[in-house]
């Protein structure tokens, strides 16, 4: 596959948190326009991985590629094409939905006179013009992440990466949130890059999967080739359970207590 067919190139990867080994030695390919899905119990390295595509970790060693710009020498052409929804909450309370969004186009420096027509065109494409004027802290958790997504897309981005987007969210909420990335990838044909505990979502959505486990690539592959290596009545939980020996959780908590208690945190309020 040539670098103009590929979102995402990462080639040896590796980063450290002090002693701990928190990625080692990642190298994947993603294809533009598909859904892949990165999987692994927590403290795998996802997040590490995608804090560092996103430009939120320093590249200490191997080399990235995003849509063949290199993030280290470029890192702002690399933000402009990309739309990222953390695990932690990203929305301010205090200011509607409108504000919220429009302070993203500002961030992501979308043109000041493209703004407003963006701020309103990324509301419609998640139903949320009728609230766009009400406080955000008055939103329900699936407006919430859906806000968070508007947010996400208002500079449109080539490649939309999610971080556990449904996480704390009832099965109508997280059904919501997926119909509304589906039109959106269809629409734009935009890359999506996600990570989730959800396996049934993953086997649902994701063209391809790769699953980590304790910082390295332990698979690769669409979720039905994944299911077929185990036998014919295998699952993409199976695969999980065989990857990381039935672990539900790694040895280590990326980013460690800070990050467990904020992604606890935006549970209970999404609940």
């Amino acid at each position: 596959m040539t670098d103009q067919q590929l979102a995402v190139s990462v080639r040896g990867v590796s980063h450290r948190f002090g002693d701990h080994v928190a990625v080692d030695d990642l190298s994947l390919d993603i294809a533009a326009g598909e859904t892949f899905g990165l999987l692994g119990p927590n403290g795998a390295g996802k997040t590490t991985t995608i804090r560092m595509l996103t430009t939120l970790l320093p590249l200490r060693s191997g080399s990235v590629r995003i849509f063949g710009v290199d993030p280290v020498t470029r890192p702002m052409v690399v933000r402009r094409a990309i739309g990222y929804v953390p695990q932690q909450l990203s929305v301010e309370g205090a200011l509607t939905g409108r504000e919220n969004v429009a302070w993203f186009a500002r961030l992501f420096d979308v043109p000041r006179k493209q703004r407003s027509q963006r701020v309103d065109d990324a509301l419609a494409m998640l139903d949320l013009t009728e609230a766009a004027d009400r406080l955000a802290g008055t939103y329900s958790g699936g407006m919430v992440r859906r806000l968070e997504l508007a947010q996400a897309l208002v500079n449109r981005p080539a490649l939309l990466i999610l971080d556990e987007p449904t996480v704390g969210l009832d099965p109508v909420a997280r059904d919501s949130v997926w119909q509304r990335v589906r039109r959106m990838q269809a629409e734009y044909g935009m890359t999506v890059l996600l990570t989730t505990h959800y396996m049934e979502e993953a086997e649902q959505l994701c063209h391809r999967v790769a699953l980590m486990h304790r910082g390295r690539l332990q698979a690769d592959g669409t979720p039905a080739e994944l299911q077929r290596q185990l036998g014919p009545e295998a699952t993409l939980e199976d695969v999980f359970r065989h990857h990381t020996g039935g672990s539900l959780t790694g040895d280590e908590q990326e980013g460690g207590l800070r990050d467990v208690r904020s992604a606890r945190r935006t549970a209970r309020r999404l609940g």
